[in-house]
């Protein structure tokens, strides 16, 4: 345990640079076991290091300890929790809880043996935290670390603090809103920016290699999270890779599951397992039209999970249409139910039309919104595209 203790002094003491998240103040910090999910390379570990740096500093009953770790390839879970435990720890931070067999078994026995300890867990967004284990109905709480809102991404690029806006502020108050965020910044300078290379966290490291990383991260995703978290042998992984390019390719993709199936040399079946799959490892989202969603029903359209990977898997075929539309779909979904519609691009929480284009966009009607791109401030029922990045 020394060694572990010298591993979570020398990297909460590494100084880094500092973005501070919003699901920071999201979680509800009473809670015992707390799952963050996300993305790799969203920053899931950067985020657990943050919470030990702002909520615990130097209280050395806070330990943070990732599970790649070779010692716990010899210590159960437990065993190590117990130790912690009764030599004052309070707060335990464990990391890439997938990778460690039977870690559910391991966390409900920590939950109901160690009445006092709070645990905070990491894990691949694949993973099935509490549909596929019924020990932990009831007792963890899930939480998704998703990628930078354009808000976030303003505010660490210019020093600035922007807060959020609900959705409604934002319909009703545009105008104002958009009027006093301008007083401060130019928001479509950085708005290209952002739809490349901002929504992942990479650039606090190396802008110049943001895609190579990025598709790295892509990559593995496939490899593992999607193939090995759902057991599918990795003989098939070409045929996912091939999927997500043709996906990416022509977003905003309106699928055809017997021409895909023939694409992607598999069965209708298949294709329509492996569109969930990459929805669950946020690689892509699937818009429907009003009712639940089906897993074995065809969605209407598919676009990429966010802009960024537009530009990692196929930057050729990117076009205004595809960017825009992504954007817009992938920054309201974060806390909305975002639908097909049949008079407009987007349906939102059932009730709100949006088109989603450039300068001149208006709306269907005057019951609908449009998202107009490269306008600073809207008028009545058109609204900027950028201002949808401030909703978390």
């Amino acid at each position: 345990m020394e060694n572990l203790l010298q591993i979570h002094q020398s990297l909460t003491d590494t100084p880094q640079e500092y973005l501070r998240r919003g699901l920071m103040d999201e979680i509800d910090w009473s809670d015992r076991l707390i799952c963050i999910k996300g993305f790799r390379g969203v920053g899931k570990t950067t985020f657990l290091l943050d919470i030990v740096k702002e909520r615990f500093n130097n209280d050395k009953s806070c330990l943070y300890v990732n599970l790649n770790n070779f010692y716990f390839t010899k210590r159960k879970i437990y065993n190590f929790a117990d130790e912690f435990y009764k030599k004052g720890g309070k707060v335990l931070i464990l990391d890439q809880i997938h990778k460690y067999p039977d870690w559910h078994v391991e966390l409900r026995d920590c939950y109901y043996n160690l009445p006092d300890l709070q645990i905070i867990f990491s894990s691949s967004p694949v993973l099935r935290v509490i549909e596929g284990h019924d020990e932990l109905k009831g007792i963890v709480r899930v939480y998704h670390l998703v990628g930078l809102s354009y808000r976030e991404y303003l505010n660490y690029k210019g020093n600035f603090n922007f807060s959020a806006y609900k959705l409604d502020d934002i319909l009703k108050n545009h105008r104002e809103i958009a009027a006093e965020i301008t007083r401060v910044v130019k928001p479509l300078a950085y708005f290209n920016e952002y739809l490349e290379t901002g929504y992942y966290p990479y650039f606090l490291n190396s802008k110049s290699f943001y895609r190579e990383s990025l598709l790295k991260h892509v990559n593995l995703a496939l490899e593992i999270d999607v193939t090995y978290l759902n057991q599918i042998e990795l003989k098939y992984l070409p045929k996912l890779r091939k999927l997500l390019q043709i996906i990416c390719s022509q977003v905003p993709f309106s699928p055809n599951v017997s021409k895909l199936s023939v694409d992607v040399e598999t069965s209708r079946a298949t294709i329509m397992n492996y569109l969930r799959y990459l929805k669950n490892a946020r690689l892509i989202n699937l818009l429907y039209s009003n009712g639940d969603e089906d897993q074995l029903k065809k969605p209407d359209l598919i676009y990429a999970h966010n802009t960024n990977i537009l530009y990692a898997v196929d930057s050729d075929n990117i076009t205004n249409r595809n960017l825009r539309t992504t954007f817009f779909y992938n920054q309201l979904n974060i806390h909305h139910e975002v639908k097909s519609s049949e008079k407009a691009d987007f349906k939102i929480d059932g009730t709100h039309e949006f088109v989603i284009g450039g300068k001149y966009t208006t709306a269907v009607d005057a019951a609908s919104y449009a998202a107009a791109d490269m306008i600073e401030e809207g008028s009545d029922n058109i609204i900027p595209l950028w201002l949808f990045g401030f909703l978390y």
